[in-house]
């Protein structure tokens, strides 16, 4: 305050990347990468009669990183969104966020698609 003895000082306090909206773009690239593993896996030993169980086993990986990037960046946006006074923390990376549930989505699908295909043409 002018005149007096007391002042008022706020830290300018740089913004922070999101950790939640890393860790969903993580997941996400590591979702659709499993999830190419499922196809190869799937097409691959479709002949051998062991094709769909090997795709299925990386399926259920596929899947929890796909689930995981989703609820991370879901995590994320909300972190992000939050208002806070200015002396705390505040927290960017909104894009990361979108883009890890774009590919954890991207993930799930492939991986649903391969698994599909590799079922089908076990069966064949």
């Amino acid at each position: 305050m002018p005149g007096t003895a007391f002042g008022v000082v706020h830290l300018d306090v740089p913004p922070v990347t999101s950790g939640p909206a890393v860790g969903s773009l993580v997941a996400g690239v590591a979702s659709v990468l499993v999830s190419l593993v499922v196809a190869c896996f799937g097409v691959t030993g479709a002949e051998g009669g062991w094709g769909a169980w090997a795709a299925g086993a990386f399926a259920v990986l596929a899947g929890l990183l796909g689930v995981a990037a989703l609820g991370l960046a879901l995590l994320g946006r909300r972190q992000i969104r939050r208002i806070a006074p200015p002396p705390a923390i505040r927290f960017t990376g909104r894009g990361l966020a979108v883009a890890g549930m774009s590919a954890g989505g991207v993930g799930l699908g492939t991986t649903v698609f391969a698994f599909a295909l590799a079922l089908f043409l076990q069966a064949r």
